[in-house]
């Protein structure tokens, strides 16, 4: 059974950076479908960003396009989550998942995940 654990997670202001990490453990996580979500207090968990197995594919949320880098190491299990020029909208826990059964037109379902980390806290003062 795989286990998602993810870290990096802070307290940065305005226009700052935070890189997290989300580490794999208990199986090889190649035949994955690899992503971020989070949640803000109040709303529901949204999609992020997405590698398919092939770390060349890359999706993205349009409200972190240009400002937030998806990549994964599959040799080390590990899938990284690079946060730039974040702002307070951004907020939230981050959560990694993984699903073997998520196709392109499913990618953002949070449904189609079903193994999830315990999720890292983002804040970002204003």
């Amino acid at each position: 059974q795989m286990i998602l654990a993810e870290s990096g997670g802070g307290l940065v202001e305005t226009g700052g950076s935070l890189t997290l990490s989300c580490a794999a453990t208990g199986r090889p996580f190649t035949g994955y479908t690899m992503a971020w979500f989070r949640q803000a207090p109040g709303k529901e968990r949204e999609f992020v960003a997405a590698t398919f197995r092939s770390a060349t594919n890359l999706y993205y949320a349009d409200s972190v396009k240009g400002r937030f880098t998806i990549s994964r190491i599959n040799d080390n299990n590990t899938v990284a989550l690079q946060m730039r020029d974040l702002k307070p909208d951004d907020t939230a826990v981050y959560y990694c998942g993984a699903s073997a059964r998520v196709f392109s037109s499913t990618l953002t379902d949070s449904g189609r995940y079903y193994i999830w980390g315990q999720g890292t806290q983002v804040s970002v003062s204003s």
